[in-house]
């Protein structure tokens, strides 16, 4: 079974620079609920630079969501935007930093990361 989050994350990794976010600078820690634990991702964005990490940091905005929510905005399932109103994603810090990385999500014909403008 495919692990949608990772693969969305490595992708981001793979790609290293996204001129979608270019002007965009911070960084954004996920914690993705399942069950009792917590997996965290980490992503840092400088001009457009992203690094991907697993390692505990600083944090610009922070957000947290169940394992099934995250994965299902990662396949382009689920609009984050929208589990954000439903109250389903809790999110802390710089809100307006997760508005523009939410650009880079997949949509409903799952574009790969970065391909949008």
């Amino acid at each position: 079974m495919t692990d949608p989050t990772a693969e969305f994350f490595d992708e981001l990794q793979r790609q290293g620079h996204l001129p979608l976010m270019e002007k965009t600078n911070g960084t954004l820690q996920f914690d993705v609920l399942d069950g009792g634990r917590a997996e965290h991702w980490f992503i840092a964005i400088e001009k457009g630079d992203v690094t991907v990490s697993r390692q505990g940091k600083a944090a610009d905005c922070k957000l947290k969501a169940d394992r099934e929510l995250v994965n299902g905005i990662m396949s382009g399932k689920v609009n984050a935007f929208a589990a954000t109103l439903r109250g389903e994603i809790e999110i802390e810090g710089n809100t307006e930093l997760m508005v523009l990385f939410q650009r880079l999500f997949p949509g409903p014909n799952a574009e790969p990361v970065g391909s949008r403008s």
